[in-house]
Order: structure tokens, then sequence, then C-alpha cells
């Protein structure tokens, strides 16, 4: 009785569910965009198609697809896969790729023939004068989090969700309808409600991913269930601002503080005390790009001086403040 009680078998999710609620919590999208492509016949988009004129920065900058109606083939290096009404794709690193369907099909390039903004409706591109073939809401997501080491390091280069096969796919389902009511019936706040429900699939879709993969050795979804990590990730994500010694998470994690480091060091690569750094840094970035003064960033981020927050963030982001807050709200203001 004494051993069945002294475990919680439940203790090990909850903290991984504070760990994704933190970091759930800090996600706002900087940017995005969305049109309507509609191609019939045979058809491919280029092999490595350019977001340099639909983006203000390529970093960070993530392609997505919606197939709305019809079939057609992704294609990532030599790696083919069919596609149907309901698939959501997301590039989080900008991977190249091409789209297209039957063999050998005239070349269409969407990203290129979209009109200049702004737009008072979301642009449609119709290629070829059949009237059925494959309807997709396809654009761009702009989002800093990946800058967050070891979320970067988790996601893969492609996230596939078939919401026709997913067990939760259906009010995805009911979200991808209301964005195409929005364009086939525009109405006033139109382009401004895209992207809202753009940001709502993103968040659903990266919890999927998170959720669903299968954790390996090493990383931060390994170390999420891993029942000491994840106790201790979750005090971190919990209250950031403490100052943690290695002492108080070793003793709140029921492990000594070489055992700690050396678990942090082998699922993480990092150490705990450099994890809450970059954990700050990056609550910073967010803050930085939303609001807030700089010295009460500073300070929550753990730092005494605005001059050393600004050295430690032009480190990690290979960026000053400064210039970081004026990129994010030129993105916030085009």
């Amino acid at each position: 009785m004494r051993e069945a009680l002294s475990e919680n078998p439940d203790a090990a999710g909850v903290a991984r569910d504070d760990v994704l609620s933190a970091l759930l919590s800090t996600i706002r999208l900087s940017g995005s965009l969305q049109f309507c492509f509609m191609p019939t016949g045979d058809w491919q988009t280029d092999a490595a198609p350019s977001l340099a004129n639909l983006s203000a920065k390529a970093s960070g900058t993530m392609p997505f697809h919606i197939v709305v109606a019809g079939r057609c083939w992704l294609k990532v290096e030599d790696e083919e896969t069919d596609l149907e009404a309901g698939d959501v794709l997301v590039f989080p690193f900008g991977t190249g790729h091409q789209l297209g369907a039957g063999r050998d099909g005239k070349l269409v390039l969407p990203t290129r023939d979209l009109p200049q903004k702004p737009w008072r409706e979301i642009p449609v591109l119709r290629y070829g004068d059949e009237t059925q073939g494959v309807r997709l809401l396809c654009g761009y997501l702009q989002w800093d989090g990946l800058s967050f080491a070891p979320l970067r390091r988790a996601l893969p280069r492609l996230i596939h969700v078939r919401t026709r096969a997913a067990n939760d796919g259906d009010w995805l389902r009911t979200i991808i309808r209301q964005m195409v009511e929005e364009v086939d019936r525009p109405r006033a706040g139109g382009v401004s409600m895209l992207p809202r429900l753009t940001e709502i699939i993103f968040i659903e879709i990266l919890r999927h991913q998170i959720m669903m993969a299968e954790p390996s050795s090493v990383g931060w979804l390994a170390a999420l269930g891993d029942p000491a990590l994840s106790r201790c990730l979750s005090l971190i994500h919990d209250d950031p601002k403490r100052d943690w010694s290695l002492e108080q998470l070793a003793a709140a994690s029921g492990m000594s503080r070489s055992a700690l480091a050396d678990r942090f060091q082998t699922m993480l690569s990092t150490s705990p005390i450099r994890y809450i750094r970059d954990w700050r840094l990056y609550l910073a970035s967010v803050a930085l790009a939303t609001s807030g003064q700089p010295a009460a960033i500073a300070y929550d981020a753990g730092y005494a001086t605005e001059a050393a927050f600004n050295r430690a963030f032009s480190r990690a982001f290979a960026t000053p403040p400064a210039a970081w807050r004026a990129t994010a709200s030129k993105r916030g203001s085009s």
C-alpha cells in the first residue's frame, strides 16, 4: 500500500499538459497570408516556390495548404503523397515542396500571380477552363516560436493532418468550412477574420503533433514523457520568473543535482539553468513583439540591467531587442 500510494500515475501527464499549456499560451502569429488556389486538368507548381514577394521575413515563415475539394499530390524531394479533401499541411521550416495533379502538367505559379496588397477580398486564382478540379486554401504563417530551440528540434519538416481520418477532425472541418464561406461570400471584416481562423487551426495542429508524435529517446517530446523531467519542466514553465536554483529543481523532481543535470544534458542537450534562461528569453521575444516596457521585460527575463539583457538577447536571437521590436511592429502594420 505504501508503494502504491507513493506514486501518482497521472502526475507525468498533468506535468506534460502544464508545459504544453505554457507553450501554447505564447503562440501569437506575427503575420499570415491566405489565398484560394483552383487549378484544373493536369498541373504542377514550382518545386521550389518563392515566398520572397509574400513575406517580410524569411525566418519563421511556414507555408500551409488546406485541400478543400478534389485530389492532388504532394512531392517533397523524392517522396510523393496523395492528398484529398480535408487534408491540412504545414511546413514548419519552409521546406521546398511541389503540388500537382496528373503527370507532366502545365506549370502554375500562384505565389507570383497574386495581386499586390492591400486586398479588399481574399484573392482567388483560377487555372484552366474545366469546371471541376482541385481547390486549396494556401498561404503562410509567421511565428517566432521556432526560435525556442527545444520546440524547433521536436517538429518535423512536414505536419500532415487528415481531418477526415482524425478522431477530433470534426471541428477542424467546421473551421475550414467557415474559411471557405469567408472566401465565397465576402463580408465586412473577412480579410481580418481569415488570419484568426488560420491561427486556431495552426494551434490545434501543433497540439495534435506534440501530443500524438512518438517520443524519441532524446529531445523535448521524450523529456515530456519522462516523469522526473516533466515535473521539472512543469515547474519552470509554470513560474519562469522565479529565481530557481538547481537544488530546488532537483528536490522537486525527486533527483540529486548531478542526476538532474545529467538527465537534462542527455535528453535536451542543455542544463536546467540554461533551459530557464532560454525560455525567459523566448518569453521576452514575445513581449517585445506585443507590448511591455524594455526595463520590465529585462527584469522579467532575470536581468538586473537593460544592458545585460540586450547582450543576452542579441546572442540568442542574432538581433538586438530594439531591432526585434521594430521588425515585429513593421510586420503587424503591413
